[in-house]
C-alpha cells in the first residue's frame, strides 16, 4: 500500500496522536492516505472513534513487528 504521508507519533499519549493526525489530514488532499505509527495503547480505539466522528476512513489498524500500533487513514 502506498502512503501520501507517514507520521511517527511514538512516545506521545492521548490526545496528542489524534491532534497531530488531524493536523496532518487537514494539510492533505481528499482521498490521500496517511500512515500513523503510535505507541499509546489506546491509539487503535481512539483512531477508530476519530474516523467514525470525522468521516475519514480507517483502512487498516494493526501492530508492527516492533510492537507499535499502525493505523492507515484515508482523508474524506
Amino acid at each position: 500500500m502506498n502512503f501520501d504521508k507517514t507520521i511517527d507519533l511514538s512516545g506521545l499519549n492521548c490526545p496528542l496522536p489524534i491532534l497531530r493526525a488531524k493536523k496532518a489530514l487537514a494539510e492533505m488532499d481528499s482521498g490521500a492516505v496517511l500512515e500513523v505509527i503510535a505507541t499509546d495503547p489506546g491509539a487503535p480505539k481512539d483512531f477508530e472513534a476519530f474516523c467514525r466522528q470525522t468521516g475519514n476512513a480507517l483502512l487498516t489498524s494493526d501492530t508492527t513487528a516492533e510492537g507499535k500500533f499502525r493505523m492507515v487513514l484515508k482523508r474524506k
